[in-house]
């Protein structure tokens, strides 16, 4: 089993090679691939020190998976050539989501579409699968409608230029800016860039990935997607309508009974999720679960992960993980 990483010295493919090594995914050669900059250097798994190849490297090594984490132009110039030569991908950007031959998958939803004819998996954006873990379960009993959601997340989500700005702020240093104005002290209602009806791409995502996921048009989402000052982790104020009413206690035990999901809800002892505890976590925290007043058949919750690991590395590595295990590659 030969596994390339594209992106391997990035934040995410950093967290990538920490979840392969912790899942125990049995592959006898890693291929870590990166900028044309760092060719030549080492990164070091599982106690071992592997070189780091260039693109074409990789692909005449004929991996049998490759995960990218390399931003979309990347994923669209590169992956098809690793599929002509047998390799499955698994992709972190946004370039293949919402194509329609492609899969867009969060393994405990819906990874039993997966076949070995689906060479070019799609990892869904970070906040997405978050929210789609928590709903999914609750959609099937209730009925989605609409759903509102305000996110509220971490400079990593952007990369490492941001975070360096988010510390260098924090220092008064100046340096490089990721985004248009400080981040520190402040929150920016911008996450990606602005389309022409107003809206960010990262609310389009939020808006559009769940419904492929969960191959249910009926249910619409409405987002507005904000930067907070936080190393890492994303948190989700998510405000959903059903169709049915429902029970507060079915609702917990339903997300308690969930994989993935840890239920962290009383606020008599102030047990609400926050990226803090989520940091290095591979579980999607949901609390604050209450009736919203104003309307039938609704419901408040708020949702936090970390962003690198199921936002992005865990999720993909537990798809490298449910093709391993049923022999789809």
């Amino acid at each position: 089993m030969k596994i390339t990483v594209v992106g391997a010295t990035g934040m995410v493919g950093t967290v990538v090679l920490k979840v392969l090594k912790e899942q125990n995914i049995p592959l006898t050669d890693l291929i870590p691939v990166a900028s044309q900059k760092s060719i030549g250097k080492e990164v070091i798994f599982n106690n071992t020190p592997y070189k780091i190849v260039g693109m074409q490297d990789a692909i005449n090594a004929k991996p049998d998976i490759a995960i990218f984490s390399a931003g979309g132009d990347t994923s669209l110039e590169w992956a098809p050539k690793f599929v002509e030569v047998g390799t499955t991908v698994i992709d972190n950007s946004s370039a293949w989501r919402m194509e329609p031959s492609k899969k867009l998958i969060v393994p405990e939803i819906n990874a039993h579409l997966l076949t070995k004819t689906d060479k070019i998996i799609a990892n869904p954006n970070c906040s997405t699968i978050q929210l789609v873990l928590a709903l999914a379960p609750l959609h099937k009993e209730y009925e989605m409608k609409r759903v509102v959601i305000s996110t509220y997340q971490s400079v990593s989500g952007t990369g490492l230029k941001a975070v360096q700005q988010l510390e260098n702020e924090i220092a008064g240093v100046k340096g490089e800016m990721a985004y248009p104005y400080p981040i520190h002290k402040n929150a920016l209602p911008h996450c990606d860039v602005f389309e022409e009806n107003g809206y960010t791409k990262e609310e389009l995502k939020l808006a559009r990935e769940p419904q492929k996921i969960l191959d249910d048009r009926t249910f619409s989402v409405s987002a507005t997607a904000v930067r907070i000052p936080t190393a890492g982790g994303h948190s989700e104020a998510v405000n959903v309508e059903f169709r049915n009413d429902f029970e507060l206690n079915k609702v917990r035990q339903l997300l308690h009974e969930t994989p993935g999901i840890t239920v962290q809800d009383n606020p008599d002892t102030n047990t609400y999720p926050m990226p803090v505890y989520a940091n290095d976590k591979d579980d999607v925290f949901v609390g604050r679960i209450r009736r919203d007043m104003t309307q039938p058949n609704t419901l408040n919750l708020w949702i936090v992960s970390d962003n690198l690991r199921k936002g992005a590395a865990t999720n993909a590595v537990q798809i490298v993980k449910y093709l391993i295990d049923n022999d789809l590659v």
